[in-house]
């Protein structure tokens, strides 16, 4: 499946933005205030983005819920129904543009469009391109069990289990050679 810079960049951007809302009552929200928010638009180069404002806030909170439900998404048609509803509603309008360094790519967001809509057109039409190729099961959650941060996998076989498994899956590495280790001297 070819993905190309801006879909790579839209796909960071739904991760970071799913995986910013507070997995239990305890934890704290990613995007807790606006300069929070002006901060995850800035790191994530969200282009056309004018003077935020709470309302803008309030709104990406909003569609973070309805892009995590799409990584939580049963089957393609679930996910693919998702989606069209955050396309939709973004009322989608694409355009080829160069800006910023970067050669021509495609813009789904009409100008002078809010940061949600911008969110919901670019991040939904690049999880839209993973159910058109098949390829649904790619957009995960974490298999640890104190974790279920969204991730991409992108690997050739589709075998990635872990966020991160430098964090998440060595910790469980770790914690069943120690359980075994302790089992063995029993």
């Amino acid at each position: 499946m070819l993905i190309t810079h801006d879909t790579r960049c839209a796909l960071d951007t739904v991760v970071d933005l799913v995986n910013s809302a507070p997995e239990d009552d305890s934890a704290p929200d990613g995007l807790p205030d606006l300069p929070a928010l002006e901060a995850f638009v800035r790191s994530h180069k969200v282009s056309e983005v004018g003077v935020l404002t709470e309302f803008d806030l309030s709104a990406v909170r909003r569609i973070r819920g309805r892009f995590a439900s799409v990584f939580a998404a049963p089957d393609a048609h679930s996910a693919a129904k998702l989606i069209n509803e955050l396309i939709a509603a973004a009322g989608t309008t694409p355009r080829l543009t160069n800006h910023d360094g970067y050669d021509w790519h495609v813009h789904y967001f009409a100008p002078g469009a809010s940061v949600t809509d911008h969110l919901a057109a670019d991040c939904g039409m690049a999880l839209a391109f993973f159910v058109v190729a098949g390829e649904q099961e790619r957009l995960r959650r974490c298999e640890a069990p104190d974790c279920r941060h969204a991730f991409v996998d992108l690997s050739r076989n589709r075998s990635r289990r872990y966020c991160d498994s430098r964090t998440c899956g060595n910790r469980l590495h770790v914690a069943a050679y120690r359980a075994r280790r302790k089992e063995a001297a029993g």
